[in-house]
């Protein structure tokens, strides 16, 4: 399951819907959530998120197959909020099922590398009056190389 949405998620809903009788041996989940991004000292931080329907979510696709091509998952659910959010809200849910734990952690871990440098979603920081989009991380994009075939 791949969804796009403004409203918040249940994370226990998510992790049960990831559980498939008789074959689940290990869930690995990952939830992003929105921290302080500048200064503690001034105003409080908000977090725009905005991405164009369709593409992202055959975008978000792609990565979840090229997951199941690397790892035998049982299944992948990723939920990714857009809109505006404020500190401490929840941003995005990656959870794998799998027979392993090895194959669940590893795919998780590759889902998020990928979601945070390869999807398309464009985001904005703000404090108080002053806003910037966020650029692309050099660190998010180094996480790639250990995936590399």
């Amino acid at each position: 399951m791949i969804k796009i949405q403004q409203e918040d998620f249940q994370v226990e809903d998510l992790y049960k819907g990831l559980l498939k009788a008789n074959t689940t041996g290990a869930v690995a989940i990952f939830v992003g959530l929105v921290r302080q991004f500048a200064d503690l000292s001034k105003e409080e931080c908000s977090f725009e998120l905005e991405h164009y329907p369709g593409m992202t979510e055959r975008n978000l696709q792609a990565i979840v197959n090229e997951a199941n091509t690397r790892w035998p998952l049982l299944d992948v659910c990723v939920v990714h909020r857009v809109g505006k959010l404020k500190v401490d809200d929840q941003i995005v849910f990656v959870g794998v099922s799998a027979a392993h734990r090895a194959e669940a952690f590893q795919a998780c871990d590759f889902i998020m590398d990928y979601l945070k440098s390869r999807a398309a979603f464009w985001k904005k920081e703000s404090q108080g009056s002053q806003s910037h989009w966020v650029e692309a991380n050099a660190e998010d994009l180094k996480s790639l190389d250990r995936w590399k075939k």
